[in-house]
């Protein structure tokens, strides 16, 4: 006889943070790596040519070639010493010190049967990397999901599991740390032509207040890693 008490069905695994994982997945390193497909994505958006025959489909495909671009440039120059390639092929796997992830776009919730298919090379640089202890299945990916017009809309990190593509770690990155928001909110200075000039250097007018403490402030751009 069953008991009535007891549950019927397993109870989930609790999600993990990326570091949880392995300690290479880094906050400071997986922000960095984000920034980088956005950049490219942002760079694919800006060139594209709608008057001579740019869609949404062309503006894609060029945007996960800017992406990897963008991914390997920085691996080669050695901007990130952790950061690597292990694919340049179309199936592109970059590595995270040694760790190997690929990215797609689409819904974070709702990886398709294509993002969930893993690479022979892929899977034993993981087995690798994690000492071949519960990587069976396993694969870390970048989701790049965008808004209509598709620019990035967010990105998230994920560990999958399986066809299923069971959810082990879901870690929405933030790209925007505002670092790049103005510092100084104190008037410009119209600077001499020269130095033999004749002009004087002027304060510009006060900006004017907006609300009781100070005035308002641009609004922050996305950061490159």
């Amino acid at each position: 006889m069953t008991d009535e008490n007891s549950p019927t069905d397993e109870a989930p695994a609790p999600r993990r943070l990326p570091w949880d994982l392995h300690p290479s997945l880094t906050e400071e390193r997986l922000t960095a790596a984000a920034r980088l497909l956005a950049r490219g994505r942002a760079d694919a958006i800006a060139s594209a040519d709608y008057w001579a025959g740019d869609d949404a489909w062309s503006i894609g495909c060029r945007a996960y070639a800017f992406s990897k671009h963008q991914l390997a440039r920085a691996a080669e120059s050695g901007r990130f010493a952790w950061l690597g390639v292990l694919d340049e092929t179309h199936h592109f796997v970059f590595l995270i010190e040694g760790v190997p992830v690929r990215f797609y776009r689409g819904d974070a919730e709702d990886p398709s049967k294509r993002t969930l298919r893993q690479q022979e090379s892929e899977a034993e640089q993981l087995a690798l990397a994690l000492g071949g202890d519960g990587t069976e299945g396993l694969m870390f990916r970048f989701a790049v999901e965008t808004a209509p017009d598709g620019a990035v809309k967010r990105i998230v990190f994920l560990a999958l599991r399986g066809e299923a593509g069971r959810v082990e770690c879901f870690w929405p990155v933030v790209l925007d740390d505002g670092s790049d928001r103005p510092r100084n909110s104190g008037g410009f200075l119209q600077l001499p032509l020269s130095a033999g000039g004749k002009a004087v250097a002027r304060p510009a007018p006060p900006r004017k207040r907006t609300g009781p403490k100070g005035a308002a402030q641009e609004p922050g751009l996305l950061e490159d890693a």
